[in-house]
């Protein structure tokens, strides 16, 4: 239903860009709302749209940075009653955040090209436990966005008086709205608005933080007797195991901090180059300002022996406890501004969602996991479909657990450490079998061995804790997201096994009827043919040198007897994600749509008959054809159009998601103009 939902909004994105010559106003609103759209000749296109590694701790390290809002203070609340054993708690929390990330750095180093846990997975695991990685995933970010958003409503509405908080959710979709709007403009974009917020948010905690510690810089030694002392009688009270057992409860339910580290892997696409660089400096920064936070925090509690209220954030507690022997104008302006940055950040913190899981749909896309179209671009170079659909799952998520910030958190950070120990375990695995061969080994199989323990630790006592208390529900949505990938796999699978037979049945005919002409020797190349001006053109639509081209030519032989002397062949390259990673990819990609033209040609003058290719690529084939269509009427008298369309002799419900139905639409658009095209049906059991 979502999937449909999504696909039903963004044809009526298409049909404003289709009818933008017929009504201008719809071009200007696109302009102004998505922007206009991004030229593909543009060389520096890729560095323009790149970002450096200080907007990339914006945009990749906000969802990181922002779960100091809630990480540490769920795992304060879980000391139950033994608050100085949050040194503890904090100490394995940053050590557990600097081995996560030194871990990522070096899949970010083995991986360049970008996909995180799933490509470590499908790589180095099986293709199969990949698909699970990305699968959870996918749903991880959904639930960021719900959560993150739903968080910083919250947080703004507690400044508002209760009557208004009937208005909260309402709030929290047009925050997403507004994010959606934002992402479809472009990540470079969205990220550059989102920047001012992310300062304050930083320079405001950074602050409280050396504040707090200076200021009680005298009872540092107060509290390490407090802490010792609270220690021993934890010790005696519940023993060394219960005691152990209540900080790793703490650590373990503090795992929302650990979420979004894995960020800057998934989104290697989107760096200024060189890549792997700007990733580990990237990575550096979240680690260390994540790090520092969290500490920071958990020391401030101790200091300042912070109690836990109902009606407040453990941090706005702690801010009232610094500023207390302020003037009260600049406390309360201070708090204020603090508190909304912690707020706004929330939002900030959705974009990660927005990045990354529209860029794994499309990786699993372009390995058949999912439907091919959310690997493809809009003119604005994003994946547009991947936005919308992330987009509407958190909308129907936030209006299913009516923005409850209490219900999402149990939902969250499950899904994420699948990946984590996923992600982990390929990495010890890669080297232990690299051992030997490469320097250091020993050095890179401990770092990835020791993240495995402590995020797959993790992943136990979360999933156990929190099952019983709706964590149930994560695993469930999970599990049928899972079922739905490997049927759509299942369906690729066979389709391409049967064009191939097409294509095989294709090629045998050709050869018979050409193995029939006079004058025909298969060991020779054949003579280019000069064209007719007295006999008929046909133009022939390719999506591709395969069984769908050959056997529309054949066909248009076959039922017109040789009417048509004259064949030109129009060849659209759509980039999609994979692609669209550089230019050294772009250009390899226009030299095989170039070399796919040629082939057809030389087909059609081994049959005797005048052949031509005409290449281009775009992110939208309809309007790429067209434009080449209204240069070539006026230079050819009365030419035909055709094309090939896949028919199923069996649909089902996902049938229009998963396979593209684009000559139907260059049908709709010619119609529209008086041109007009024959479609060969190509019917596959």
């Amino acid at each position: 239903m979502i999937l449909s939902f999504a696909r039903k909004i963004k044809s009526r994105f298409k049909s404003m860009a289709e009818d933008e010559e017929s009504f201008p106003f719809l071009k200007r609103f696109k302009n102004i709302f998505i922007g206009r759209a991004k030229t593909l000749q543009d060389k520096s296109i890729f560095h323009k749209l790149s970002l450096v590694a200080f907007f990339a701790w914006i945009g990749l390290g906000a969802d990181g940075i922002s779960s100091s809002c809630y990480g540490p203070e769920e795992a304060f609340r879980n000391l139950q009653g033994h608050p100085m054993l949050a040194i503890f708690v904090a100490m394995g929390t940053v050590f557990t955040i600097f081995i996560i990330s030194s871990s990522y750095s070096q899949i970010i180093k083995l991986f360049p090209q970008g996909g995180g846990g799933y490509l470590v997975g499908s790589k180095l695991l099986s293709p199969t436990i990949g698909m699970i990685s990305g699968c959870a995933l996918i749903i991880d970010y959904v639930l960021t966005i719900t959560i993150s958003v739903s968080s910083g409503t919250d947080a703004l509405f507690s400044f508002f008086p209760e009557t208004m908080h009937s208005y909260k959710l309402g709030v929290a979709i047009v925050g997403v709205c507004l994010l959606i709007l934002l992402n479809l403009r472009g990540v470079k974009e969205s990220v550059l608005s989102l920047t001012p917020i992310f300062v304050v948010f930083i320079v405001s905690h950074v602050f409280v933080i050396i504040y707090a510690i200076v200021i009680k810089a005298n009872d540092f030694e107060t509290v390490s007797v407090e802490t010792s002392s609270q220690l021993h009688a934890s010790i005696s009270q519940l023993g060394l195991w219960g005691t152990l057992f209540i900080i790793l409860k703490a650590y373990s339910m503090g795992a929302g901090t650990f979420t979004g580290i894995e960020a800057v892997s998934n989104g290697m696409p989107i760096l200024r180059e060189p890549r792997v660089k700007t990733a580990k400096r990237t990575m550096l920064l979240m680690a260390t300002s994540l790090s520092f936070i969290v500490m920071g925090l958990m020391i401030a509690y101790a200091l300042y022996s912070v109690q836990i209220s109902p009606t407040k954030t453990l941090n706005a507690v702690l801010f009232d406890s610094v500023t207390a022997k302020w003037d009260p104008f600049w406390s309360k302006g201070f708090i204020l501004t603090t508190l909304i940055s912690e707020a706004a950040l929330l939002f900030v913190a959705a974009q990660t969602g927005f990045i990354d899981g529209p860029r794994i749909m499309a990786n699993m896309a372009i390995d058949k996991w999912f439907p091919k179209k959310f690997a493809s671009l809009s003119d604005r170079l994003v994946t547009m479909n991947g936005v919308l659909l992330m987009g509407i799952s958190a909308i129907v998520m936030m209006a299913l657990s009516k923005g409850s910030v209490q219900l999402l958190v149990v939902l969250y950070s499950i899904n994420v450490f699948i990946t984590f120990s996923i992600s982990q375990l390929g990495m010890v695995k890669h080297w232990w079998i690299e051992r030997g061969k490469l320097e250091h080994w020993k050095r890179k199989l401990s770092v990835n061995g020791i993240g495995f323990v402590l995020t797959f630790f993790i992943l136990i006592s979360v999933t156990v804790i929190k099952f019983g208390e709706g964590g149930w529900i994560t695993l469930l949505i999970t599990g049928l997201f899972i079922i739905l990938a490997i049927q759509i796999k299942r369906h690729y699978f066979k389709t391409a096994v049967r064009l191939n037979k097409v294509r095989q049945n294709a090629l045998s005919d050709m050869q018979e009827t050409l193995s029939h002409l006079p004058g025909y020797d298969s060991h020779h190349e054949p003579a280019s043919v000069k064209y007719d001006p007295n006999a008929k053109t046909a133009i022939i639509l390719v999506s591709g040198f395969g069984g769908t081209g050959l056997y529309t030519f054949l066909r248009i032989n076959e039922s017109f007897n040789g009417i048509y002397k004259n064949f030109i062949f129009i060849r659209v390259g759509v980039i999609n994600s994979k692609i669209y990673r550089g230019s050294a990819e772009l250009d390899h990609f226009k030299r095989s749509v170039k070399d796919d033209g040629s082939k057809y040609v030389k087909i059609v003058n081994q049959f005797g008959f005048y052949g031509k290719s005409i290449w281009t690529i775009g992110t939208d084939p309809v309007s790429e054809v067209y434009l080449i269509v209204k240069r070539l009427i006026p230079l050819l008298p009365n030419p035909t159009f055709f094309g090939g369309q896949l028919v199923f002799s069996k649909t089902f419900f996902m049938s229009q998601l998963l396979h593209n139905h684009t000559l139907f639409s260059i049908q709709k658009r010619f119609f529209k103009f008086g041109i007009p095209i024959v479609i060969f049906p190509i019917k596959v059991k």
